[in-house]
């Protein structure tokens, strides 16, 4: 069983940074990197690009919007380190999908369920693999309530997921404005 580090923090605060940084120092080349976006646009499509030619050559690249979980047990090889970037998208997939009704989501358990087995998934693969696995997320906790139902639960669903990563993590960072602290 690996080690497993958690690092949270809003959008551009540097929590990226800090998980690579720690990827590079953990791992050097031997790393698997777990992409979770589903690319849907132009945008994201340029986004994630951007991403794939900021990472090293030698980093094995997985990218995978379900299933993370086995995916990493099944791909794992020789990496010493497994950075998930990230949880937040993990969660969000599936209320992205197109067959989501995003009026009635809300009231939807089927949906947050499925949301959490991939997560529970996420923290067996964890358990399983002999590596020291890095997953980052974004802390939407300390935002304002979003307007919408789809938004609330997606807020709800990704703070209890990073409880859940953080009560199984030996250390536990919170980025903010590129500064980490060190929460466990």
């Amino acid at each position: 069983m690996g080690e497993l580090i958690f690092v949270l923090g809003g959008a551009r605060s540097g929590k990226s940074r800090l998980a690579e940084a720690r990827a590079r120092q953990i791992g050097g080349e031997d790393v698997l990197y777990v992409a979770t976006t589903e690319v849907g646009d132009d945008e994201m499509r340029r986004r994630v690009e951007k991403h794939r030619q900021q990472r090293p050559d030698a980093w094995h690249t997985l990218e995978v919007t379900r299933e993370v979980g086995a995916a990493i047990v099944s791909h794992i090889g020789d990496a010493r380190v497994v950075l998930v970037e990230c949880l937040s998208m993990l969660v969000a997939n599936p209320l992205m999908a197109p067959d989501v009704d995003a009026v009635s989501v809300a009231d939807d358990e089927s949906l947050e369920e499925a949301m959490q087995a991939e997560v529970i998934s996420l923290i067996k693969a964890v358990e399983a693999v002999d590596a020291t696995c890095i997953v980052v997320s974004n802390e939407v906790g300390m935002a304002v309530v979003p307007p919408s139902p789809l938004g609330r639960l997606y807020r709800d669903v990704l703070g209890r997921a990073n409880q859940q990563v953080a009560a199984h993590a030996g250390e536990v960072y919170l980025v903010v404005a590129g500064i980490p602290m060190q929460l466990k």
